[in-house]
């Protein structure tokens, strides 16, 4: 009857076998840690992927583009631009939070990503602080409190007197449920004491249309989106809710200056990685960016766009989404607001 063959080993050749195994794991490890630091030495040495998670045409978009355009002579590569929409941002930022930490798969957004979503809803595929490698702000647009041009409104103190003295009669129109332009809207019209309803819509295009055609009185939108239309004279500017005035609307006060202090929300657009990102490669992106946010060019097609250069490093990234968040949890806490 044949036995299984039993193998056995001394205490010493087991020892013998672990040494050298633990000194070829050595060896590896020691090949493999020049390799890395030449990969990050030769950074890029291939297309880079910019995730927009908008579709294409919207301001971030185009934001988007100008930036990685920009990017990609400062590092001499190409900048491939891929638009993941859907969700509220949540479908691009998932696939950027999921890709590898090397550099060649970013991600520009606004706010909406990092601050809003969390704030509304309470299960998302990826946290907003550690998900994330921040590089640096590239632009900021303040938000505007716009009437209609046949409103009997002139300024925000109008405003106020005439809301309050019918609150159930008014309304104001968002860019969408859960959009900054709505937590911009409830912020305020807390702060001031108004009850005026909701109105969301499908993006900033048919919202501004109503406004137009007097199907609703007032809306909160971007200052790029109101531009053109201010321009043309066919609705009006209230007020602004950033910090400061906009450079493209420097007739128009901020809420601050109409005796709000504190009262203040603009939106953003930060490019960022997935966390893990070496520190060579994240120091050469952030390099790039402020290069390219600096170039003269580079500034006057953001303003053209309605943005305003504002770069800001990594670390004024991550101060932003700590102060915003606690920021807009009260916010949707208090006005009920939920994702669609």
């Amino acid at each position: 009857m044949n036995r299984p063959t039993i193998l056995s080993s001394t205490p010493g050749a087991v020892a013998r076998a672990l040494a050298r195994a633990l000194a070829l794991a050595a060896l590896a490890g020691a090949a493999l840690v020049p390799s890395l630091a030449a990969a990050q030495e030769g950074y890029p040495s291939k297309p880079i992927t910019l995730v927009i998670p908008f579709p294409p045409g919207g301001a971030t978009d185009v934001l988007g583009r100008l930036i990685g355009k920009k990017l990609g002579d400062q590092l001499g590569q190409n900048v491939v631009i891929d638009n993941r929409a859907g969700a509220g941002t949540v479908i691009g930022a998932s696939y950027v939070a999921k890709a590898a930490p090397d550099g060649y798969t970013l991600l520009m957004s606004s706010g909406t990503t990092f601050t809003v979503n969390p704030a509304i809803r309470p299960r998302l595929p990826y946290d907003p602080v550690k998900s994330f490698e921040p590089i640096g702000i590239a632009g900021r647009t303040g938000l505007v409190l716009l009437a209609g041009k046949d409103v009997p409104v002139r300024d925000l103190a109008q405003f106020i007197r005439t809301v309050k003295a019918a609150p159930d009669k008014y309304s104001y129109g968002s860019y969408g449920t859960g959009t900054t332009s709505q937590f911009a809207g409830e912020m305020f019209f807390h702060a001031a004491g108004l009850k005026i309803q909701h109105v969301p819509y499908k993006g900033s295009a048919p919202a501004m249309v109503d406004l137009m055609g007097g199907q609703i009185p007032f809306t909160v939108d971007t200052v790029s989106a109101a531009v053109p239309q201010l321009k043309e004279g066919k609705i009006r500017a209230l007020a602004v809710t950033s910090a400061r005035r906009s450079a493209l609307l420097p007739q128009v006060p901020t809420l601050a200056e109409s005796g709000f202090q504190g009262v203040e929300m603009d939106t953003w657009l930060a490019l960022v990685a997935p966390a893990g990102l070496p520190p060579a490669v994240k120091t050469k992106l952030e390099q790039a960016l402020a290069q390219a946010v600096a170039d003269a060019d580079m500034q006057s097609k953001l303003l053209a766009n309605g943005f305003e250069p504002a770069y800001a490093p990594a670390k004024d990234v991550s101060a932003l989404i700590e102060r915003e968040l606690p920021q807009m949890r009260a916010i949707a806490q208090r006005a009920g607001i939920q994702a669609d």
